[in-house]
């Protein structure tokens, strides 16, 4: 079946790849696998996508708790690369009374410095889309090996997660100039947006300005508990969120953007597929964890209680 975004035969598996970085987060209750790249792989995974992550870990013990984490989730952890001389990345999670978060991310880990391996350029080839965010693109080295692969890469996703100070407006630019599709939160639109030199104050203002100056026509928005704004071509389609208690809302927005490109590439129905979405985010943000467990029986029963 063709979606919106993928072409492809109905009988072959969706098969994804998601680079960054991979890595603990710490909370007062304890640490949690997490990255922005293996939260969608893992989303994406439960939706019976083929997914892969590519990234690297330390020959540490967190590393390899880390590897075999991933493996017992049910992902290959083969293009998980163990760096000798670089750590497993950790990150010490703050959230506030709402759920919200905040991050302090350690620098210099063996996510920072993933080497271009012919394994690595050889599954993105092979994949019909490759999801790729922007703090791994904080690091020259990982940068470069991230621009190989984009030359490679059937279908683009950037994901755009903005932790400061990890991130340079033209490495911004430069990245959504090569993506096909881009996904980022209203703050940081406004802020990317005004950084171009954007003078609009409203959201679709600045989405056309993005989407203009960078040659992109599919970009989604997230707005927190008011839902998203999904941009097709020149369609536009609205959720304006559900109604859930927040336990955290740390994964929320990559359950979302996993849940948003698995409908999109299997169906082309862009409405239904940015109310899933937003079900899917909304559902993980009411649970602690960055990739809950969730059923599609549960997103549908969510989506529609009757």
């Amino acid at each position: 079946m063709a979606g919106l975004i993928v072409d492809r035969k109905s009988s072959e598996a969706l098969v994804v790849s998601c680079f960054g970085e991979v890595l603990w987060d710490y909370f007062d209750s304890g640490k949690r696998l997490g990255g922005a790249p293996l939260n969608v792989c893992l989303r994406l995974q439960s939706l019976g996508v083929d997914a892969h992550i590519l990234s690297a870990v330390g020959s540490d013990a967190l590393g390899n708790e880390l590897l075999s984490d991933i493996k017992e989730r049910g992902l290959d952890s083969d293009l998980v690369v163990v760096n000798p001389n670089k750590k497993t990345s950790t990150v010490e999670v703050i959230l506030d009374k709402g759920g919200s978060a905040t991050y302090e991310i350690a620098t210099d880990t063996a996510w920072d410095n993933i080497e271009l391996t012919p394994k690595i350029a050889e599954r993105v080839e092979s994949s019909d889309i490759f999801v790729f965010g922007s703090l791994v693109a904080r690091s020259e080295v990982s940068l470069n090996t991230l621009r190989q692969l984009v030359k490679c890469s059937v279908y683009k996703v950037f994901d755009v997660n903005l932790r400061k100070p990890h991130y340079a407006l033209d490495t911004l630019v430069e990245l959504m100039n090569v993506a096909d599709f881009i996904k980022l939160n209203d703050d940081e639109l406004f802020e990317i947006a005004g950084a171009m030199g954007s003078k609009f104050n409203s959201l679709e203002q600045n989405i056309e300005f993005i989407g203009n100056k960078t040659n992109t026509s599919n970009i989604c928005v997230t707005k927190g508990r008011h839902g998203a704004l999904l941009k097709v071509g020149d369609k536009t389609y609205y959720n304006s969120g559900f109604l859930i208690n927040v336990a955290d809302t740390v994964g929320a927005g990559d359950s979302f953007l996993a849940s948003l490109i698995y409908q999109l590439s299997v169906s082309k129905d862009a409405q239904y597929a940015v109310d899933f979405a937003c079900a899917v985010g909304a559902l993980v943000a009411q649970n602690h964890g960055a990739t809950p467990k969730i059923s599609i029986h549960e997103i549908q029963k969510f989506m529609n209680p009757a």
